[in-house]
């Protein structure tokens, strides 16, 4: 009897103390930036320009452009939880050959960007980038974009804007939903500080929706995505399945690469 006691007392203990790590490290575990010096400088095959956004508590904000001649319009485009511009800008500059501009911004603590991240943060820093890409183009010619993490805060934008359309890239219903189906055996729910409720911000987006997720994706399950596109009210929407699509190489499927070349005529 004692030495049962013993193991569950040491299990319990040892819950008690993974479940404190979860809580407190949970940022480190969500968020996974790499950092570049302020002198780095970018390199891509495409016309491009950098520039600085300073949001209202003094963060500021590293972006990319990538320039066309004569645009179709311009993609906002919010990027994954890992890497920098550096990568994303390598990722997103193909765009451009469909005809349209490209801005895409690195987030509090990720790449030359500074200032403390918070969901809110992020929420108000996206809408800073919206509201910049509308004073260059009118929201008629403005399409959302976003993958993954960035597949939320683009529905956030989506939501509180009127773009011409919202194109999401494996995206999940909520953070919450994602975290429940990786650790089915924590209180997530009590534990998670960060909620990103895309299926929430969905309801209020009026703009044409288009979803692409693939059925082999072990970081956001395809489930999780079709559950977002059946919780979206609106008429005008669209699901493309990538069989055997992963979370990283959309792209490298034909049928990805047709239907969003269809998507941005």
């Amino acid at each position: 009897m004692r030495k049962l006691k013993r193991i569950v007392l040491l299990v319990l203990t040892f819950l008690t103390l993974f479940v404190t790590m979860v809580y407190f490290l949970q940022e480190k575990l969500i968020f996974l930036p790499t950092t570049l010096p302020t002198d780095y400088s970018y390199s891509f095959d495409k016309d491009f320009s950098e520039f600085f956004l300073d949001a209202p508590d003094g963060a500021r904000l590293n972006a990319l452009q990538f320039h066309v001649k004569s645009p179709k319009g311009l993609i906002l485009y919010f990027h994954g939880n890992a890497g920098d511009l550096s990568r994303w800008g390598k990722i997103v500059e193909p765009f451009s050959d469909l005809g349209y501009e490209v801005l895409i911004m690195d987030y509090r603590s990720y790449g030359k960007s500074k200032g403390r991240l918070s969901e809110n943060a992020l929420h108000g820093d996206a809408q800073l980038f919206y509201d910049y890409a509308r004073e260059k183009f009118g929201e008629d010619q403005i399409v959302v974009l976003g993958r993954s993490l960035g597949a939320s805060i683009a529905t956030k934008v989506a939501s509180n804007n009127n773009p011409r359309k919202l194109i999401l890239e494996t995206p999940f219903y909520s953070l919450l939903d994602v975290a429940q189906e990786r650790f089915p055996f924590l209180p997530v729910r009590l534990l998670l500080k960060y909620k990103f409720r895309s299926s929430n911000y969905i309801q209020n987006v009026s703009s044409p929706l288009r979803i692409f997720h693939g059925t082999a994706d072990n970081v956001v399950p395809y489930e999780s995505g079709t559950k977002l596109f059946d919780a979206a009210p609106i008429a005008d929407k669209k699901f493309y399945t990538i069989e055997n699509g992963g979370h990283n190489d959309l792209a490298t499927f034909e049928s990805y690469q047709k239907a969003i070349q269809k998507e941005l005529e």
